[in-house]
């Protein structure tokens, strides 16, 4: 196993190095960079942008530079551009600046933000505990529900237990979850019926003055809808899994066996399929756990105005703030490559049959 588990941390490397090449391209091919940004901004007059290249006035209008590469600088004085371009790093090639942000990649070196004038680190730990709470819970809920109801259904398949639940899975399956956070605050949240619950945050402005139990109480009330909308997706999906899984693990022959030695259902059920059945649950577990953290939050972030790690990609996209959405990148695919390969361990461990390094 060790052999295995060297040869796969070696393979993170280049992987990780073709994801960054790939989305570097793209990223930078895209029109509306951060130079092009200040441009823009300085064109409007924004005082703090000129602020930060520089003592930047009416002087700095020059004729028309009908030779830059950039819209909007038409008028600029080329110095000034220079003076960007260097700000943001955009005084040298594309290949010096991909593979020097791989360097300092390397010794986890992120940069500051171009914005919001702190690191991408600082900025990534400040948000973290919005995302980490709304996918703890989550992943907590989706799995307490999801495999008993699964179990449940594979073991009554047919009934009429069976068929109704499916039906609620399936229209729960149906509504994107942000369209059901939606639905939620109509219904809780004061848009049409009751305001049973707050729609923004994670605590109460009065937060740090309450009472221990009132803290708890608080957070539970503010977390109950962004969870509630969170489940819906990976709860229909889990379910479906794990019946799935079990159904398949039910009609093997080692089950009839076991149950022609007499013994009972749930003996058989816990003893004999449950390990089995849960290895495809277990390995999809770090994917699922990427897809709540980091992806699947987004949009419940935005729209219930959760400072998290979602809202911070999607600002620093929306932004062009390169540091940010290069950093946080690099940081989530280290995580998944990660989670990754701990799945695969924890799947040989579970099922000794199971041998990747051999194979």
């Amino acid at each position: 196993m060790k052999s295995y588990i060297l040869r796969r941390l070696l393979l993170i490397i280049p992987t990780l190095f073709g994801i960054m090449l790939i989305n570097f391209v793209i990223v930078q091919s895209a029109p509306g960079g951060p130079v092009e940004r200040t441009i823009a901004q300085i064109q409007g007059h924004d005082t703090l942008v000129t602020g930060r290249v520089g003592d930047v006035g009416r002087a700095d209008v020059a004729p028309s530079d009908s030779s830059s590469t950039y819209r909007g600088a038409q008028g600029l004085d080329p110095e000034l551009i220079n003076r960007i371009e260097s700000q943001y790093g955009f005084d040298r090639p594309a290949h010096e600046r991909f593979f020097l942000m791989v360097r300092n990649y390397l010794v986890f070196d992120f940069g500051e933000s171009f914005y919001q004038e702190k690191t991408v680190i600082g900025l990534i730990v400040e948000k973290m505990p919005v995302s980490i709470s709304l996918g703890l819970w989550t992943t907590l809920i989706a799995y307490t529900i999801s495999v008993p109801l699964g179990i449940s259904k594979a073991v009554r398949h047919g009934s009429h237990f069976d068929v109704w639940t499916s039906g609620v899975i399936v229209v729960g399956y149906a509504i994107p979850n942000f369209l059901f956070a939606i639905i939620l605050i109509v219904l809780f949240a004061g848009g049409s019926y009751w305001d049973w619950f707050p729609l923004r945050g994670l605590t109460s402005p009065d937060f740090h003055s309450l009472d221990w139990w009132e803290k708890i109480l608080d957070y539970l009330w503010h977390i109950t809808l962004p969870v509630t909308a969170s489940v819906i997706g990976s709860f229909a999906t889990l379910t479906m899994l794990t019946k799935n899984s079990f159904l398949d693990e039910i009609g093997k022959q080692y089950v009839m066996t076991a149950r022609s030695k007499g013994l009972s259902q749930r003996g058989v059920l816990y003893g004999h399929v449950f390990r089995n059945a849960m290895l495809i649950i277990i390995a999809g577990m770090p994917a699922a756990l990427i897809g709540i953290f980091f992806t699947g939050s987004l949009l419940i972030e935005v729209i219930f105005s959760l400072d998290g790690l979602g809202l911070l990609g999607f600002e620093a996209v929306i932004n062009r703030d390169y540091p940010v959405i290069f950093g946080t990148l690099y940081i989530f695919t280290l995580i998944g490559l990660l989670l990754k390969l701990v799945g695969d361990i924890t799947y040989m461990l579970i099922d000794p049959r199971i041998d990747f390094e051999r194979r």
